[in-house]
């Protein structure tokens, strides 16, 4: 299943999530409400996704190098609002 959620990531981490939460128990192990994974399904898609296989990789906490991978996933949806933010205003 991760593997496949990788590549959908790779097309659309929105479409990731979905899929994770269709097919896994991912999303509703490492949040406890509904309204944060939708929230980052809009806002931090990237950080969202990231955070959940992290949490559900590790003991159910993300420690230590899973942190970097979340880390690293902010970075990405920064980089995507930033990029964005650019682009409208070089047009």
């Amino acid at each position: 299943m991760g593997c496949f959620v990788v590549l959908f990531a790779l097309i659309s981490p929105r479409l990731a999530i979905i899929f994770t939460w269709i097919f896994s128990g991912v999303l509703g192990r490492a949040y406890d409400d509904w309204w944060l994974p939708v929230l980052g399904f809009f806002l931090l898609p990237w950080t969202t996704l990231a955070y959940a296989w992290m949490w559900d990789a590790g003991t159910n906490e993300v420690s230590g190098f899973e942190w970097f991978i979340v880390g690293l996933a902010f970075l990405a949806d920064l980089s995507s609002y930033l990029g964005s933010s650019r682009t409208r205003t070089e047009r």
